[in-house]
């Protein structure tokens, strides 16, 4: 009361009385507040816990738990007044919608919390611990943590208490829609049930450390509020449930006991590839920064700390869903135990297990680390996340999610590369070795993030380095012109993820300069050309992509158009099997049509682009160099190859081979666009292709360091330059037939609308005004009619005058009805909206096809940590 703004009746007689008001009206136990009046006094003794609970099921445990079966209530006992523990929360059973997001073994958020008893009630408290006073004084401490608010997460009514132990019903606690999964669900509006909610005791149990709840609701969809289907692309509840009408999640509620204070933090390094968990600290002195960084990684400590070779006092152990079929169960135990090696090599015997998660268990029981092989009804994203202890960072539980038909859409682009049934019903091992090769990799990759590890998608002198990486499958074109995918993913873990793990996970004798021996742990690496480079330096570093190879990305894309061209010109129904409708063969020909998609963003990251580190003061090393202009322009016209329509043509195979779609079988987002309705579209394949290059070469940020480097140095290629190649080369290209002259045109237009969405929305005024110049030149160039022209190209040049005319003069962009930009089959990120051609030829539902392009991805940022105590990585492949 006395901090309140105090405008009248404000003398210390005054003060004190509302001082003892308030203190009364708070903790004295016999009094109440009445939201209908003032405070009244209890009239009842409150009975003992022992004879509330008379007749109930007893579950013993942290925190024991009472259940009424009679009542459909559950009661939980707290005898841990004022003591911090964890308690974290997640989906024990899923919707199965890869659009809606809500699957099984998903981490739904943690935090600290305590138990306050204030009166009859029983508050749930969460301490800030973004803002604190690392002090000997009380003082300095309490100062700090008054400025900030804690926050009240929850009131309980005691029912019943023995001496200090009291009861409360956590019914309405755990019934309630606490993660807001209702305005997830749609199309339409759904809202919580609580009638057709109940807790789900099969997974209700207690232990020692920890105890576990569980609820299943039920959201029901509201009158008017649209169907429960999906609707064109998406894939809404009425896709995947059982009916649309209501859809019955399980939410998993944990109590946790917190780990003892014998784990050290290790300063947070940006060089060292792990996750950062940090606080402000307002009691450092002036000369350090406020902002405390450690890393979050488990514990691990040595039995015999001396032992160059030691046993671990606690080895990390990861539990893999039984559910996982063979032979995936075995690739998937593969990948995941590479680990240990990283582990054996900094002194550890047998510190790294992974095992069949038992029985019974509940994969949300917080003494296991555990990996979900999670279903859905699309190819969906994988995971890798942690519950970390806010205090110290450390990690207490790894969750990692796998989507099942991750495996099913390797297979399809083996089958895509190779058209491999010569007869038609052949079982190659070939394929199936190909599939579960990447599957294994994938465990490793999202274990790598559940112990702290994010993404390294930097290409190093020596090769590919990390299992962090995202892989692009590595095809060879043979002597006899055959493709060789024997090697397409690596055998276990890179040079980099072994450094990682010794600058995370290393011990070090008493008395050793820990900062100066992981510095050399670093410098070692770097020596090697092993660095550390991830999701933010994709765009402007040539050695940083992802789902691409090599350390000169535009060899590379040359390289992958040649087996590209091989597969595509051997493409036809032997790319299915016998008894499919040949319409099937375009899901096969789709990631194998866009085989080069990422490599091309991975070259066009040249242009403009800088070698850079992540220097740090003191470290003698460059912070960056420019690529060269050789380089740069080399890479451009790698780039420029990929929009000749020699090389974006379909085979005869495909142009005279691939049918409409049977009924049964309806378009799905996983298949190309098209003008031509029901019927395949031969051309805009190659629009589809050739956007995506031009729109990465004239990405806005892109063009804006070329304008840059070609002020600081002439001799790098400016803006101007790429923009006057880009539209020589598709205005300008040969080509052989009508059918490729048709794609020429096609490529042109999807050139001139990229120059003018540039023109019209780029940030920096001068990429603006160098692209209008273009536009402009290029209008008078079209406007030009030569002589023996046909008419196919006289309409199409026409048009574009037309449309740059519009664009001129009024800033309208082409985008009349219809797709004026074809959209691509979905890479990322998930759940976009569905393309606008679909609805006008949908002719049935969704299908499950399965799996995922290897080059689908998205990422959520793991750095922007303030106050997040659930941490993950999350590799969002469809």
């Amino acid at each position: 009361m006395t901090g309140m703004p105090c405008p009248v009746r404000c003398g210390p007689r005054w003060r004190m009385a509302a001082a003892a008001l308030g203190a009364l009206l708070l903790v004295s136990p016999s009094v109440t507040l009445d939201a209908q009046g003032p405070a009244r006094s209890s009239t009842a003794q409150l009975p003992t816990i022992e004879s509330h609970t008379q007749g109930m099921q007893a579950i013993p445990g942290f925190f024991p738990l009472y259940w009424d079966a009679s009542g459909g209530r559950l009661w939980m006992e707290i005898s841990r007044l004022d003591e911090e523990v964890l308690y974290a929360r997640g989906l024990a059973s899923g919707l199965g919608s890869n659009d809606i997001g809500l699957d099984r073994g998903r981490l739904m958020g943690s935090r600290i919390v305590e138990f306050e008893r204030v009166g009859p009630r029983i508050l749930m408290v969460q301490p800030n611990y973004q803002y604190r006073a690392l002090s000997d004084n009380a003082a300095e401490v309490k100062a700090v943590r008054d400025a900030f608010a804690r926050s009240v997460l929850w009131g309980f009514d005691v029912a019943a208490e023995s001496g200090n132990r009291v009861l409360v019903d956590m019914t309405g606690f755990l019934v309630r829609d606490d993660a807001n999964m209702a305005q997830s669900l749609r199309p339409g509006t759904y809202r919580l049930d609580e009638r057709r909610s109940s807790i789900y005791m099969p997974m209700t149990m207690g232990f020692p450390q920890n105890t576990e709840m569980e609820v299943e609701l039920t959201y029901v969809q509201q009158p008017g509020g649209g169907g429960g289907g999906g609707g064109g692309a998406f894939e809404g509840v009425g896709n995947v449930a059982a009916s649309g009408e209501a859809a019955s999640l399980r939410m998993h509620h944990s109590f946790v006991q917190l780990p003892d204070d014998g784990y050290t933090p290790r300063v947070y390094d940006p060089r060292s590839g792990y996750g950062a968990f940090s606080f402000q600290d307002y009691a450092v002195g002036l000369h350090e920064p406020m902002t405390k960084r450690y890393i979050r990684r488990h514990r691990l400590e040595k039995v015999d700390p001396s032992a160059p070779v030691s046993d671990a006092v606690e080895p990390i152990v990861y539990y893999l869903d039984p559910g996982a079929p063979e032979p995936v169960r075995t690739a998937l135990l593969e990948g995941a135990r590479w680990w240990n090696d990283a582990y054996e090599a900094i002194g550890y015997r047998n510190a790294f297990r992974v095992e069949i998660l038992p029985e019974g268990a509940s994969s949300h029981d917080i003494r296991y680390n555990v990996i979900n092989w999670v279903h859905r009804s699309t190819r969906g994203w994988s995971t890798g996340g942690s519950v970390t202890d806010p205090r110290t960072g450390e990690i207490i539980k790894g969750v990692v999610t796998l989507g099942s038909l991750r495996v099913r859409q390797d297979y399809l682009l083996a089958e895509g590369l190779l058209s491999p049934y010569l007869e038609g019903d052949e079982v190659l091992q070939e394929i199936a070795d190909f599939a579960l090769a990447r599957v294994a990799q994938l465990s490793a990759h999202e274990i790598g993030h559940t112990i702290g590890l994010g993404h390294n998608f930097y290409y190093s002198d020596i090769g590919w380095i990390s299992v962090m990486d995202y892989p692009h499958p590595w095809v060879t074109l043979s002597a006899d012109g055959t493709l060789d995918i024997s090697r397409a993913y690596n055998d276990g873990l890179g040079a980099w993820d072994s450094v990682a793990v010794a600058y995370g996970y290393q011990d070090f004798p008493e008395g050793t300069d820990e900062e100066a021996a992981l510095k050399r742990i670093l410098d070692e690496a770097w020596d090697r050309d092993v660095r550390y480079l991830t999701n933010q330096d994709m765009t402007a570093h040539p050695r940083v992509h992802q789902w691409a190879n090599g350390a000169d990305p535009a060899v590379e894309l040359n390289r992958m158009m040649d087996v590209r061209r091989v597969a595509l010109d051997r493409f036809g129904e032997r790319a299915i099997r016998n008894g499919m409708p040949l319409a099937l063969m375009e899901e096969v020909l789709v990631p194998l049509y866009l085989h080069h998609r990422y490599q091309v963003e991975a070259t066009a990251s040249a242009l403009g682009g800088q070698d850079y580190v992540y220097a740090m003061r003191g470290d003698s090393r460059t912070p960056f160099t420019r690529v060269p202009a050789q380089a740069q322009r080399a890479a451009l016209q790698a780039l420029l190859r990929t929009l000749d329509p020699a090389e974006l043509s379909l085979p005869p195979s495909v142009v005279n081979g691939l049918p409409p779609r049977p009924t049964g079988f309806g378009a799905n987002r996983e298949l190309f666009p098209r003008f031509t309705g029901s019927t395949f579209d031969v051309v805009s394949p190659a629009m589809v292709a050739a956007d995506w290059t031009v729109a990465n070469i004239l990405d806005p940020q892109r063009a804006a360091r070329m304008v840059e480097q070609a002020a600081v140095d002439p001799s790098l290629p400016g803006l101007g330059e790429v923009l006057d190649q880009v539209l020589d080369a598709t205005f300008g290209a040969r080509v052989a037939n009508p059918y490729q002259a048709e794609v020429a045109r096609g490529i042109q237009r999807m050139a001139l609308q990229r120059v003018m969405m540039l023109s019209a929305s780029a940030p920096m005024p001068q990429v603006r005004a160098l692209a209008g110049l273009r536009l402009d030149r290029w209008m008078e160039r079209l406007e030009e009619e030569e002589a023996g022209m046909g008419e196919a190209d006289l309409a199409h040049r026409m048009l574009l005058v037309r449309d740059l005319e519009r664009f001129l003069d009024d800033g309208e962009l082409p985008t009349g009805p219809g797709m004026s930009v074809p959209e691509a089959p979905p890479g990322a990120p998930i759940g976009q909206p569905a393309p606008s051609w679909l609805g006008t030829w949908w002719t049935g539902g969704m299908e499950a096809i399965g799996g995922g392009f290897v080059d689908d991805l998205w990422h959520t940022d793991p750095w922007a940590d303030a106050g997040v105590y659930d941490t993950g990585w999350y590799d969002r492949r469809w």
